[in-house]
């Protein structure tokens, strides 16, 4: 199962809680304020896809053999594992903690891992789907470029618009050719809606956007030109992939910054990006990413590496819901609550990174 939800109950300090884990399969790294990372990237493959879950397992298609490479453990050097298939130029790829693979070629296939076979058709589009993603319940989201929305697919089969009309355009239940997309616990949906030059937040059964970044928001603070990718870190702050301007933006408490790249010139030399599509973290806080015009996937790594996350068998765990305050604590992926009670439990190891 791509994603599991634990609640227990807890006793501390006569205080009665709820202490909830939620495995999920994509890395959303916790850092400090002002986190840097380094100037200079490093070259990790000569392609143009990539995905890594939260184990840390990196997947690469291959265009020209058309199979897909596994790195277990983001390690580098070659291949752990290479997968056979038919595809001959996928636009999106979306792997879960189990090692079922999801991806576009023309339809959305289905690598099932538990007995390494394809699964064809898991969703049949119209249009390339330059994004997938898989949320918490197993719905599959197809960011459909062309037809400038995002369609959802239940579990029990069921197929809606979940953001964009179809029609393009700048209002806010409208998109004009969406890129990446993010979906976190909470099922809010956010899209890089790359010719308004913005990033799009709908929540979850609302049809008119929110602008949090670039062209339109309530604060602009930052200036984005076609933006192609968004992923979301442990406090849910922003990653942006600045297509146009050639660089990676993230955004903390203090509000948006540059991350790499942030001469804004285009180029194939370590410091430089050439129309970047995509990117990903490993649990660490290194960013990969499809440097595309030079066929490339480099590697940004994180300097001084901290944060703090709670481990305890592969699982994240989220605090706390208090009797007494009758609040949920604030955490990574809850609500902006205020008077409430965040606890350490002992049978938990607090890692720093």
């Amino acid at each position: 199962m791509f994603s599991r939800v634990w609640i227990d109950f807890l006793l501390f300090n006569n205080i009665i809680g709820i202490l909830i884990a939620v495995e999920v399969s994509f890395n959303q790294p916790r850092f400090r304020p002002n986190a840097t990372w380094n100037s200079n990237a490093t070259t990790f493959a000569n392609e143009t896809l990539i995905f890594i879950n939260s184990n840390n397992s990196i997947y690469i298609p291959n265009q020209k053999t058309g199979e897909i490479l596994v790195w277990y453990n983001s390690n580098s050097g070659k291949p752990s594992k290479k997968i056979s298939t038919t595809l001959s130029n996928p636009s999106s790829i979306f792997v879960t903690n189990n090692g079922d693979i999801y991806i576009d070629n023309g339809r959305i296939d289905k690598w099932i891992a538990g007995n390494e076979t394809w699964t064809s058709a898991m969703m049949n589009v119209t249009s390339t789907c330059y994004a997938i993603f898989i949320d918490i319940y197993e719905s599959l989201y197809c960011s459909m470029f062309d037809k400038h929305r995002v369609n959802r697919k239940w579990l029990n089969g069921r197929t809606a618009v979940v953001a964009g009309t179809g029609v393009y355009g700048p209002e806010s239940d409208r998109l004009c050719f969406p890129g990446g997309i993010f979906v976190d616990i909470n099922l809010d949906l956010y899209v890089a809606d790359e010719w308004n030059n913005r990033i799009q937040l709908f929540r979850l059964n609302q049809r008119n956007g929110i602008t949090v970044a670039g062209k339109g928001s309530a604060e602009v603070t930052i200036e984005l030109n076609t933006p192609t990718g968004i992923v979301l870190d442990g406090d849910r702050h922003l990653f942006i992939v600045d297509f146009g301007n050639h660089r990676i933006i993230g955004s903390d408490e203090n509000g948006f910054r540059c991350i790499f790249g942030c001469s804004g010139e285009k180029g194939s030399t370590n410091d430089k990006l050439s129309l970047p599509s995509t990117m990903s973290f490993d649990s660490y806080g290194n960013i990969y990413v499809v440097d595309s015009d030079n066929h490339r996937i480099q590697k940004i790594v994180k300097n001084n590496i901290c944060g703090k996350k709670i481990i305890f068998n592969n699982l994240v765990h989220l605090f706390l819901y208090s009797i007494e305050t009758r609040e949920f604590a604030q955490t990574n992926f809850s609500s902006n609550l205020s008077q409430s009670i965040v606890i350490d439990v002992i049978i938990l190891r607090i890692a720093d990174y």
